[in-house]
């Protein structure tokens, strides 16, 4: 007996995971993103494996896109919805963007706040 869900304060997904298209580094090194830019829009994610209990709003989660295994962090959401699914043992959800990282920080948060091996810069 016991427990099997996991605490996260990071939404830590992959493309086929629901990570936004629209959160393109090149774009973004070019021409800054803002939260702003995302204003009004809802986003989904979905088979993150295992369950997990995401912190819920007013609180941030930190938005990291997992690409081949390297973290990039974006910056912060708030998770609005969320299901754990035991048939699967996936949990699946809907965030709002409410912050994104200015290029520079990015790049150092991506450096300096993961695990060896997951630096993505």
């Amino acid at each position: 007996m016991g427990s099997y869900i996991e605490l996260n304060d990071t939404l830590q997904i992959t493309a086929d995971q629901g990570f936004p298209k629209d959160l393109d580094l090149k774009r973004h090194q070019e021409r800054p993103f803002t939260a702003e830019d995302f204003e009004g829009k809802v986003f989904e994610f979905k088979n993150k494996p295992e369950m997990r209990l995401f912190h819920t709003a007013p609180n941030r989660v930190f938005l990291v896109h997992n690409i081949n295994g390297k973290w990039l962090y974006w910056g912060h959401v708030n998770i609005i919805e969320q299901t754990m699914h035991s048939d699967t043992k996936t949990t699946s959800g809907k965030f709002i963007i409410t912050k994104i990282y200015p290029p520079e920080y990015q790049k150092q948060i991506s450096k300096f706040e993961v695990s060896p091996g997951k630096e993505y810069f």
